[in-house]
């Protein structure tokens, strides 16, 4: 009798370690691949600041070529340099705006805004045909051009790794360790009117 009930507590012993040990080489694994997908998701995002910021930089020297053409345009430049301000705010975020919705809203809007205020200068650029015969005019055109293609295609790869990264830790049971241990949900890029497609920067 002794001798059986011993056998039974080893067999349900060694059960117990397995099981144990089963899920925790399935932890570290979950663990480690949350860690992964974490990184992917922040890595995209710091190309997309990347893409945002050449924008940024290109601005000043865009609206000061124009200038030089269109200088009663006040109204308009007054809209970019301000918009231009509110966005450049956005870039001293750290990527934890990646898990605060209100943060990501903000940069988001801002750099919303700030396009929208770029496409009034398109407009008024198009008043300018002698604008085009500026060799730096017409190299600001093809960077910013690029700029906004870049930022479109960033935009998407981001949202793809971070939906990838979403999915991952919303499934059972890794959505339990995902909460016990911090891994939160990102935010995406929301479309607004036109955003699926790069604006097309035509004079």
């Amino acid at each position: 009798m002794n001798k059986k009930f011993m056998m039974g507590c080893g067999i349900f012993a060694a059960i117990v370690v397995v099981v144990l040990i089963s899920m925790f080489s399935y932890g570290v694994k979950s663990y480690n691949s949350m860690v992964k997908l974490d990184e992917n998701v922040k890595e995209k995002w710091s190309q997309v600041e990347n893409v945002y910021q050449r924008r940024f930089d290109l601005i000043p020297n865009l609206v000061n070529t124009v200038k030089g053409y269109a200088s009663h345009e006040k109204e308009t430049f007054t809209a970019v340099t301000e918009a231009r301000a509110k966005a450049g705010g956005t870039f001293n975020i750290s990527d934890q705006v990646l898990n605060d919705p209100a943060m990501f809203q903000k940069f988001q809007q801002a750099q919303s805004t700030l396009g929208g205020a770029m496409q009034r200068l398109m407009v008024v650029m198009e008043k300018y045909p002698e604008l085009k015969a500026n060799q730096n005019f017409l190299s600001l055109q093809d960077q910013l051009e690029g700029t906004e293609n870049r930022i479109a295609v960033e935009r998407k790869r981001f949202n793809e790794t971070a939906r990838n990264y979403n999915a991952y830790i919303k499934q059972f049971p890794r959505v339990m360790l995902a909460n016990m241990l911090g891994f939160n949900e990102k935010q995406y890029f929301k479309s607004t009117t036109g955003a699926d497609v790069a604006p097309k920067v035509e004079f």
